[in-house]
């Protein structure tokens, strides 16, 4: 742990005890984080300018009562709009995490005495604080793309007291010259795991990231490397983080041809459930699907690289555009869905290979297998017992 004097002066900086109180009594917090989180007070690592993540854009944080009341809640602080490029369109690009989701996470990892640690995405470095005051300086290893954010993080770890190793580049390569080490976690969404990264992490070593596919909403992997270097693991439920930049993809394709109206069919609110979501995200890769509250449930579009698209609402018609009937093959995957239970988002897993990666159902070895249309009774999964 940090020393005494460091540790004792800093949850004088704010009311964040209260906070951390709320999520040990969630069960977020073991006895030994409570006291790592009681010791890194959120307020040193969230500069003067922020905003608050709203539905549809960020909104400015005005005033020293009204920063100092979202820092102190369970809610992301947006510290960077646009890549820090002027006039942009006001996308957040940069964040302090919740805390009840960066609680999560680490206690995934499942970090012990003496091990090493990689982080992927320094921010604002409060990941990193926590690390260092659970851990040691020395064992705690951070890498930050952007160097203005960098150097924002590195200033106020220094400032707090902390010196971890810090570097400025692609969090997707290796570390250089670090070698393997034990844990490692990104803080930034991936489209898939680098294997690259796999590669630095020791058989037995754990790796905890937030992935957003095309048709997923975002949710938490732990995986396990193993000794053949490949890695496999469970979802953890969802999480919503920014995507690191190289893996930043467009809302939606472009749409081609005239629009074709067919009757209400599945209801589209159906399919925001996260289980779902990663069911369909393996059988129709390449599908994007994003949706907005309604109040009367929830609308949809998706679409595809070939310029096949529909958008669905409930309650009301179908349009669905250019080649192929999207969403009847989406409706088709649901019921695929329904035949294999419904199962819950932690029933299914990731395999990292250096081939690619997998989506498994409720076993490694239950690989849910690409495809678009299928006959009632065919098999969406591989493996010897089929449906289950």
């Amino acid at each position: 742990m940090r020393s005494a004097a460091v540790s004792a002066a800093a949850p004088q900086l704010s009311t964040y005890p209260a906070l951390v109180r709320e999520l040990a009594d969630r069960g977020l917090l073991t006895a030994r984080w409570r006291r790592v989180f009681e010791a890194v007070p959120r307020s040193r690592f969230v500069p003067d300018a922020v905003w608050r993540q709203l539905p549809d854009r960020c909104e400015p944080v005005v005033g020293a009562d009204a920063w100092l009341a979202l820092v102190n809640s369970d809610e992301p602080v947006v510290t960077q709009l646009d890549d820090g490029v002027e006039d942009g369109p006001g996308i957040a690009t940069s964040s302090n995490s919740m805390p009840s989701m960066v609680a999560r996470m680490l206690g995934l990892l499942e970090v012990s005495d003496g091990q090493r640690v990689v982080e992927i995405g320094t921010g604002t470095g409060y990941v990193a604080a926590l690390l260092c005051e659970r851990l040691g300086d020395d064992l705690v290893h951070s890498v930050e793309l952007d160097p203005v954010v960098a150097r924002q993080a590195a200033d106020a770890l220094a400032q707090a007291g902390y010196q971890p190793h810090l570097r400025v580049g692609d969090g997707e390569q290796p570390w250089p010259g670090l070698g393997p080490v034990d844990r490692l976690i990104v803080t930034c969404a991936l489209r898939y795991v680098p294997y690259a990264l796999l590669r630095q992490v020791r058989p037995g070593g754990v790796v905890v990231a937030p992935l957003a596919r095309e048709f997923w909403s975002g949710a938490l992997v732990r995986l396990r490397v193993q000794d053949d270097g490949t890695a496999t693991g469970p979802f953890c439920g969802g999480a919503t983080y920014m995507p690191m930049r190289a893996h930043r993809l467009p809302d939606l394709h472009d749409v081609r041809g005239k629009g074709r109206a067919r009757a209400a069919g599945l209801d589209p609110a159906r399919l925001l459930d996260l289980g779902f979501a990663l069911f369909a995200g393996a059988r129709l890769p390449g599908v994007r699907l994003i949706h907005q509250s309604t109040a009367e449930g929830a609308r949809v579009w998706v679409t595809r690289e070939d310029g096949g698209a529909a958008t669905a609402a409930s309650g009301e018609e179908v349009w669905q555009y250019g080649p192929g009937f999207l969403w009847e093959e989406i409706e088709q995957v649901w019921w695929e869905y329904e035949a294999v239970g419904r199962p819950d988002a932690g029933q299914f897993g990731l395999t990292v290979t250096d081939r690619g990666q997998q989506v498994w159902l409720r076993d490694p070895g239950e690989v849910i297998r690409p495809g678009g249309w299928r006959r009632a009774g065919c098999s969406a999964l591989r493996g010897d017992q089929g449906q289950r």
